[in-house]
């Protein structure tokens, strides 16, 4: 007999890197009764929304609001802004970048793939690190027709742990003096990670609704800049549903030019209060935190941690790399299985190598201490020799380092 009904007693341990836990409250906002898309609660329904968004991405211009998912914001980014055969420099860092150079190329685009040179314990050097600006500046500095019409980067790299300095790419493009547009997808980046999109000077921020900002996956963004406005006006790659032009005319009242996920807006806008009202410096603080102290566990293990530079690991998650001879998957499936606990597989050419700890969104210490045990045991289970104790290690550390914001004061 078929069955969805997967959920034993207890909460489910849902530490992938997304979708993450969505919390109690966002999930009432969206049980409320649908309403008319085109009536006036609606209107002040989408002016919120609009306006709150704009705030975590911390930006004063349009951000497009999409029913989708990652991938169409990705699309929607380069038909607004790019013509068939342009010339797309992407800097790979991982899958997700793997993948949006795929959809890229099928869109027509022509697309060169930079990275870090080299293998590291078998693997891409690449898959390891985070963006070398200078890589960049070289290769726009090269380029002296100024063929290369965008430059893309993924900002949170959910496939291996890594978080890339935007700015330093930046600063990269305007030192070659290259009039290319900055194309960034911070997915699981946005609502967990520092992410400036104006001061970093990036011309399309792309992002998703299920990381940071603790949603279902449904929604997805595209944050302009107005040289990506004023590119889209001349761009001829094909689009209709994704054409920002219309978006951002009846945005202005508060509305969508097709059918918006009505319910999925309305725990956008309870999500955003709950992250607006903490502060975004409470939240980034919050996830260096908890990501510190999971790093902590993988260390007591004499574990290798996939991001090999201290200074790019990511807030959002953390990959553990698997001694010579063991299935990561195995591993992880015997902790699903033992203690009903998902963490995310390794993707594409790091199969099998490694898994990753959610450690993102609605989450707290004894929900990362109890996914480390989970882990810990399951680790033991597989075979696996371990240094020491991770779950005595994030213990000591969440002990000896407090939240600098408490989330509950004493009465």
């Amino acid at each position: 007999m078929l069955t969805t009904d997967f959920h034993p007693t207890g909460r489910h341990f849902l530490q992938i890197p997304g979708p993450s836990p969505v919390p109690d409250r966002v999930l009432r906002a969206m049980s409320l009764p649908t309403i008319d898309h085109r009536g006036p609660e609606f209107g002040a329904l989408g002016l919120k929304v609009l306006a709150d968004i704009r705030k975590i991405f911390q930006t004063q211009h349009p951000v497009m609001i999409y029913p989708a998912s990652g991938t169409g914001a990705w699309e929607a980014a380069l038909v607004n802004t790019l013509s068939p055969g342009d010339h797309v420099l992407m800097y790979e860092t991982g899958h997700f970048a793997f993948l949006w150079n795929k959809l890229a190329t099928r869109l027509g685009l022509k697309t060169e793939v930079i990275a870090h040179p080299g293998t590291d314990n078998g693997i891409p050097a690449s898959w390891r690190r985070g963006v070398q600006a200078d890589l960049i500046e070289q290769r726009l500095k090269a380029d002296t027709g100024h063929a290369i019409k965008a430059v893309c980067i993924v900002h949170n790299e959910t496939s291996t742990g890594v978080t890339s300095n935007i700015a330093a790419v930046r600063r990269a493009i305007d030192a070659a003096k290259h009039p290319a547009l900055l194309l960034v997808d911070t997915i699981s980046g946005l609502a967990s990670a520092d992410y400036r999109h104006d001061e970093w000077g990036v011309d399309v921020s792309i992002s998703g609704s299920q990381k940071g900002l603790m949603l279902p996956p449904g929604i997805s963004f595209n944050a302009l800049s107005p040289r990506a406005i004023e590119a889209s006006k001349s761009a001829k790659l094909p689009k209709a549903f994704w054409a920002w032009d219309e978006m951002i005319e009846t945005n202005k009242s508060g509305y969508w030019p097709s059918t918006p996920n009505t319910n999925l807006l309305y725990g956008l806008s309870e999500a955003c209060d709950m992250i607006l009202g903490q502060g975004l410096d409470a939240v980034f603080a919050r996830h260096l935190r908890w990501a510190e102290g999971v790093r902590a566990a993988v260390r007591a293990w004499g574990l290798p941690i996939q991001c090999a530079d201290a200074s790019v690991y990511s807030p959002i998650l953390t990959g553990v790399m698997m001694p010579e001879g063991v299935d990561a998957d195995a591993v992880r499936k015997t902790i699903y299985e033992r203690f009903d606990c998902s963490l995310g597989t390794g993707l594409g050419k790091i199969k099998g190598r490694m898994f990753r700890i959610g450690h993102l969104g609605d989450s707290n210490d004894l929900t990362l201490v109890a996914t480390v045990a989970g882990c810990e045991m399951g680790l033991k289970l597989a075979g696996v020799k371990l240094a020491g104790s991770g779950v005595q290690a994030i213990m000591d550390y969440y002990a000896s380092h407090p939240a600098a914001v408490p989330q509950r004061k004493a009465a």
